[in-house]
Parts: C-alpha cells; sequence; structure tokens
C-alpha cells in the first residue's frame, strides 16, 4: 500500500511549491502565442499585402501621367485643327499664291496671336519645301495621312531650337546638378530641349498638299504639364499626412521638367524649389533607359526614397530618348507602420498584465482544495488510513469530483491489495500459460503490422488529399475573382481604346487567352478536388457519334502537326455514360497521344464490343500512338494528380479521366514500349456500375469551412 501513496507523495510536494506559478504560465502562453501571431500576421501583412498596393498605385499613377502625356498632343492637334478652320486663317491663305511675302507676314502676324491665345511655344506656317529640307520634320512627314495631323515628342539643338522660335533655345538651357546614386554629369549645362510637336496639313482648292502648320510646346522647365498630372493623380486625401506626390519628365537622365522638391517643405511652401537638373539613380537609368523596361519600386529620387514608377519616352522615331517619372515619399507610410507596431505592442502589455492578474486570482482560489489533497496525500503516504471528505463546493466542481474519486480509488487500493496477495500464488502458473500464449500472439501481430505498416500508407496519402482539398479551396477562391477582373478589364480596355485598340490587339488577345488558361486550371483543381460535384446524369449511348464528335473537337488542336488519325470503329452495344465527361477523357488521350510525338505520326482509334464468357458486357476503346514511349518508372506514376513530364502541363488531365471512368465502374489500362508507343485501353460496361469505385479523395470529409468555401466559388 505504501507504494502508491510514495509516488504520489513526491508529485503532489513538487506541485505544492510550483502549482501556483504552473497555473499561471500555462493559463498565459496560449494568450501571449495568441498575441505574438497577431502581431507577426500584422506585420506581415502590412509588408506583403501594403507594399503591393502602394506599387499597384504608383504604377497606375505613371499609366495616368503617360495617357495625359499623350493627351496634350491630342490638345495640341486640336489646337492647329482650330487655327487652320478659323475665318481669319482661310481668309489670309485665300492670297497667299497671288502676293506670298505680303499673305505669309500677315499669316505670321496672326499665328503669334494665336501661339499666345492657345499656349503654344511655337506656331509656324512650312511650305512643303522647307519641311522636306528641315531633317526633324522629315520624320514626321511619312506619318500623316490624308488630312490628320500627326504629334510626337522630339530632341533638338540649340540651333534648331532658335530657329523654331528665338527664345526657346534659352528657355531650354538647364544646369546640371551632380546628384548622389545617379552617373557623373558629363557636362555643366543641358542645352538641348524637348518638344511635343505636332504637324498639321493643308491643301489648297485644288487638292493639292502645299502648307503644313507646326506647333507645339518645349517641355524644358514647363511645369504646367507637371504639376497637371500631380494635381490629378495625387490630390488632396490621396497620400497620407506630410508625403509627397511628384511627377518629372526626363531629358535622358537629366529632369527636364519636375515637381520633385530640393528640400522638403510642405507642398506650396514658397520655400519649396524644384530639383530642375537633378539625375536620375544609376540603377533605375540602366533599367529603364538602357534596357527600355518599366521600373516600380522604391526608388532614390534626388535626396530621398520614393514609391516609383519609370517608363521610358521614345521619339517620333521610335527612339528613347528620357523618360516619365510618378512617385511618392516612402517615409511617411513607414512611420505609421512603426506606429502600428507600437500600438500593437502596447496593447499586447496591457492585455497580458490583465490577464495575468486574472489568472493569479484564479489560481489562489483553487489552492485551498488542492492543499486539502496534498495533506490527504501525505497522510496516506506515512501509512495512515485518511480520506479527503468533502472540500465544501459545489457537487459539479472538478476538485470535488477528483476529490470523491480519490477516496474511492484509496478503498479500491486497500481491497486490491489483499486481492493482489492471493493472485500472486497462481502468477507462475498463469505465466506458463500466457507464454505458450504469446507466441501465437506473436505470429499474429506480424501480420498485424504489416496490415497497419499499409493502412499507414493510406492515412498518410488521405491527410495529403485533404490538404489539397484545403489548398485548392484556397487557390481558386482567390484566383477566380482576380481573373475575372482581369478578363473584364480587358474587354473594357479593348472598348475604350477603340480603333487604337489595333496597335495592342496582339497584346489584349495574349492577356485573354492567359486569363482563359488560368481558369481552366482551376476548374479542373475544383474538379479533381470535389468530384463528386461534378458528377452527372448518365444516360444510354451509342458509342461511335461520341468518337465522331471527339474527332471534330481534337481537328483543331492538332491541326498544326502532321498527324494521321485511322479510325477503326466497329462498337454496336450501346452504354450508361455521361456524354460530355466521356468526351473529355477522349479529348485528353488524343491529345496527349499527339504531343507524345515530335510533329508528325499516327494515331489508331478502333473500338469493339466487349465480350466475357460468351455475354455482351459493354465496349472497349483502344487509343495508340507512335510516340516516344513512357519509360517504365514513370508508367506506374502518370495517373497521379500533378504529375507530368510537359512544361506547360497541369498533371491533372490523366488523374481527371482515371476518375471519370472509374465512378462509372469502367476500366482503363495503359502500356508502353520505349521508342514505339503508347497504347490506352478503356472498358465501359453496358450499366454504369457507380459502387465499383471510390477513389480515396471521395471518403475524405472536409471540414464546414472548406465545403463554404467550395460553395461559394462554385455560385461565383
Amino acid at each position: 500500500m505504501s507504494f502508491f501513496p510514495r509516488i504520489l507523495g513526491v508529485n503532489w510536494q513538487q506541485m505544492r511549491a510550483k502549482v501556483r506559478y504552473r497555473i499561471l504560465i500555462l493559463t498565459l502562453l496560449p494568450i501571449l502565442l495568441t498575441l505574438v501571431s497577431l502581431v507577426f500576421i500584422t506585420i506581415y501583412w502590412n509588408i506583403s499585402y501594403t507594399g503591393k498596393q502602394l506599387f499597384m498605385k504608383v504604377k497606375a499613377d505613371l499609366t495616368v501621367a503617360s495617357n495625359t502625356l499623350i493627351a496634350v498632343q491630342d490638345k495640341q492637334e486640336s489646337r492647329l485643327e482650330l487655327v487652320k478652320t478659323s475665318w481669319e486663317f482661310q481668309n489670309a491663305f485665300q492670297h497667299i499664291n497671288a502676293a506670298p511675302k505680303a499673305t505669309r507676314s500677315k499669316i505670321n502676324e496672326l499665328l503669334a496671336l494665336k501661339k499666345e491665345q492657345l499656349n503654344l511655344d511655337f506656331l509656324r506656317l512650312v511650305s512643303v519645301a522647307e519641311a522636306a529640307s528641315d531633317p526633324n520634320l522629315r520624320m514626321m512627314l511619312p506619318k500623316i495621312h490624308e488630312n490628320e495631323a500627326v504629334s510626337g515628342l522630339m530632341v533638338l539643338e540649340p540651333q534648331r531650337l532658335a530657329a523654331l522660335e528665338p527664345k526657346l533655345e534659352q528657355e531650354a538651357v538647364i544646369k546640371l546638378v551632380d546628384t548622389p546614386r545617379s552617373q557623373k554629369p558629363s557636362k555643366e549645362i543641358e542645352k538641348r530641349g524637348m518638344l511635343s510637336r505636332s504637324l498639321l496639313p493643308i491643301y489648297s482648292d485644288t487638292g493639292n498638299l502645299s502648307w503644313y502648320l507646326d506647333g507645339g510646346i518645349l517641355l524644358n522647365r514647363d511645369i504646367r504639364l507637371v504639376d497637371h498630372i500631380r494635381d490629378l493623380v495625387y490630390d488632396k486625401g490621396t497620400l497620407p499626412e506630410r508625403s509627397i506626390g511628384t511627377v518629372t519628365i526626363f531629358l535622358d537622365n537629366t529632369r527636364i521638367s519636375t515637381n520633385v522638391p530640393l528640400h522638403f517643405f510642405p507642398q506650396g511652401s514658397e520655400k519649396q524649389g524644384r530639383a530642375l537638373g537633378s539625375l536620375v539613380s544609376e540603377e533605375v537609368r540602366q533599367k529603364v533607359l538602357i534596357q527600355g523596361l518599366m521600373w516600380v519600386d522604391r526608388a532614390f529620387v534626388y535626396n530621398d526614397w520614393f514609391i516609383s514608377a519609370y517608363a521610358p519616352l521614345k521619339d517620333i522615331r521610335g527612339e528613347r530618348i528620357g523618360m516619365i517619372y510618378t512617385g511618392f515619399s516612402e517615409s511617411p507610410f513607414i512611420h505609421n507602420y512603426l506606429l502600428n507596431i507600437i500600438e500593437l505592442g502596447t496593447i499586447l502589455m496591457l492585455v497580458l498584465l490583465v490577464s495575468g492578474l486574472l489568472v493569479y486570482r484564479g489560481a489562489y482560489s483553487l489552492l485551498q482544495p488542492i492543499e486539502r489533497i496534498h495533506h490527504v496525500v501525505k497522510a496516506v503516504q506515512s501509512g495512515r488510513n485518511l480520506r479527503i471528505g468533502s472540500l465544501g463546493l459545489e457537487e459539479d466542481n472538478e476538485l470535488s469530483n477528483l476529490a470523491e474519486q480519490f477516496d474511492r480509488m484509496l478503498d479500491l487500493l486497500q481491497r486490491r491489495n489483499t486481492q493482489i496477495q492471493a493472485a500472486a500464488e497462481l502468477l507462475e502458473v498463469k505465466v506458463e500459460e500466457r507464454t505458450r500464449s504469446l507466441q501465437e500472439k506473436t505470429e499474429e501481430l506480424q501480420r498485424n503490422v504489416a496490415l497497419l505498416n499499409e493502412t499507414r500508407q493510406q492515412l498518410v496519402t488521405n491527410e495529403k488529399l485533404t490538404a489539397l482539398g484545403e489548398l485548392t479551396a484556397g487557390i481558386a477562391h482567390e484566383i477566380n475573382n482576380p481573373t475575372a477582373v482581369i478578363l473584364g478589364n480587358m474587354e473594357l480596355l479593348k472598348f475604350e481604346l477603340g480603333d487604337k485598340a489595333a496597335d495592342v490587339e496582339e497584346e489584349i488577345d495574349i492577356v485573354i487567352q492567359q486569363v482563359g488558361r488560368i481558369s481552366t486550371i482551376i476548374r479542373s483543381l475544383l474538379q479533381y478536388s470535389r468530384p463528386g460535384e461534378f458528377n452527372a446524369p448518365l444516360e444510354m449511348h451509342q458509342l461511335t457519334p461520341i468518337i465522331e464528335e471527339m474527332l471534330i473537337l481534337v481537328r483543331h488542336s492538332i491541326q498544326k502537326q502532321e498527324v494521321i488519325l485511322h479510325q477503326d470503329l466497329n462498337a454496336s452495344y450501346p452504354i450508361e455514360v455521361n456524354r460530355p465527361q466521356l468526351l473529355q477523357v477522349l479529348i485528353n488521350l488524343v491529345v496527349n497521344a499527339a504531343h507524345a510525338m515530335d510533329g508528325q505520326g499516327r494515331i489508331w482509334i478502333r473500338t469493339y464490343d466487349w465480350v466475357q464468357s460468351d455475354e455482351l458486357i459493354g465496349v472497349k476503346i483502344e487509343i495508340e500512338d507512335e510516340g516516344k514511349g513512357i519509360p517504365e518508372e514513370q508508367l506506374g506514376r502518370i495517373f497521379d494528380p500533378f504529375y507530368t513530364t510537359r512544361k506547360d502541363g497541369t498533371g491533372l488531365g490523366l488523374s481527371l479521366s482515371y476518375g471519370i471512368i472509374k465512378r462509372i465502374g469502367g476500366t482503363i489500362e495503359v502500356s508502353s514500349t520505349l521508342g514505339k508507343g503508347t497504347l490506352f485501353t478503356i472498358g465501359l460496361y453496358h450499366k454504369a456500375k457507380d459502387d465499383q469505385f471510390n477513389p480515396p479523395y471521395e471518403g475524405l470529409h472536409f471540414s464546414s469551412a472548406i465545403d463554404k468555401k467550395f460553395s461559394n466559388l462554385n455560385s461565383e
């Protein structure tokens, strides 16, 4: 009787000094882990999702800026058209052939007035001969169609700027500034000018092209455009407090028009200058100007870090001449981020403090009954026959029930000690009997171990498929909505662009095609992970019409290959199948057979009635190719999900086909010889045998949350 109380006495002696702290620690530990996890999850979400949103915003801002620059050129063309169609210009232009010098002088005076009214930097009348002799205008002439104007960007040397308008030569001059993280300037002053230039043809009464209206603006030091874009995309409330939105136009790597401030005073302050003549950072220059790629990332802008987007600017010849930039300062976002972390940490400490006080008070109320139990255990250990009795707690209290059970256990222990003494005498006899029985059980155990290993392997498979169900639900839910948005916006983009969509029609079609491919993969994932939801009613069909329909459907997929299809359709017995699902299986096998051959070869499709024991039970389908074959080590895995040897394959085609055939009780077999080809044989019964196949994943029970997620996704 001394052994059991002695063991209990050791445990209770240790717990006497530490139980209060253990209860406190064990209660606070889950709270601490949960709160810390929330902090780290919040940090991760801020870094991942907030960062992505910032980059998406600045990329959208860059798109607005680029479109605004295009709109400026369209507006220039409209202004030239207004000048051309004005009564004053038409009235003066009628006499240009009769009195060229006087008329042209009068027109020049009119154009000087119109230039000021329309906010243009230059506006002039150019003859066909003058345009042909001007190397810059010669680049624009081939792009003119009928009576439409043509516009574009170009860079001119000082003397050519002076030829357009004398004051432009001085207005274009910008002093270069040595800028941190940028390439050292190779000169002190940038004298070239970037123009947004438009050319409008003018036809005589006889329909001959004789003159051009040449007009535009100088982008050097022109802050109207960049300020207009800044006000458009970075209006009040679009950025955090103290954040600065900026827009810049570059000539090569030099800022020629910008609202990037020299010093970060509040926007609109009189002290705030502009960083004209400063240079872009070297890493941005390499990617955008040299490689011609878009930059969407954080970048060092003049003297601070900005969330930035850069795109190359091209002249009328398509050569890169500069960049356009939009961005906003990064530091206010980092400040807000750190402030959120401090707030979370403060809340965490307050919750821990309050929880600790509550747990300590609750633990103290538990210690008094535990002390009573401890004293009884010590007494039993010393050989005294004591019981705990009533603790003064409610009847359904756990400690009260524990004390009652402990008293019963002590009573039972006392009776058992007497029985143990008697049983010891019979122990030797029973040992001999048990030894013989043990030998028999050992053999049975070995068989059970083998069965256990097999069961364990099945459980591992089931766990993997359970995880697949959850993963598939998450992927399908997160991807399906964005793909629908992408597809809708591409159609809207195509509609909005109208005739201009032809320039990017190939890119739009590629995006729509890839979105369709994503949707196909999602449907395959859903069909594999929840096959029961895709089951369709079975009906009696003749096989030959289904084969003929399949051949029509696959003709487009294999028309680029020199593949010859041989048909030997002899099946006449009807079968119970779902026609679309059987078409899916046949199309998948034929397309796989075509891919297995290097562009050319033969595919045989044979059907015949299935006879077993002189009884007609269904039909069989054989699909054979002359491909490279399947290695023996891969043959056993071709029906596994996500296993594929093709770079653009999903690994779900054969898995879905296998599941479709097996769910209606059919058979699917494969044999292959390396270098000769592969043969797939499908057996379909006259009456589908639904109870013959229950794939492992159909036996799994997904949680209600996952079922709900799949239901929502299917409804979408």
